[in-house]
């Protein structure tokens, strides 16, 4: 389980960082990253607690960074 954790972490940094290179936001490489580290740390413990889940842990990181980046910086930006 450590294992799966830190590799999610590793893929949601991977995928703040590729959002924020493509031009996808424009929140800055850390927000992005912090973003991203906190939407896959909050759907990977709801995959534990609840059995929650898309398929592999790579793919539950991918999906649940890609939306915690279009959640969060939509929903406090005017």
């Amino acid at each position: 389980m450590y294992f799966a954790l830190m590799g999610t972490m590793v893929i949601a940094g991977i995928v703040g960082y590729a959002a924020e290179r493509t031009g996808f936001t424009r929140n800055g490489y850390v927000p992005s990253i912090i973003i991203c580290i906190g939407g896959a740390f909050l759907f990977f413990f709801l995959r534990i607690m609840f059995g929650l889940s898309l398929g592999s842990h790579g793919l539950n990181a991918i999906v649940s960074s890609i939306g915690a980046l279009v959640i969060v910086p939509t929903h406090y930006r005017r």
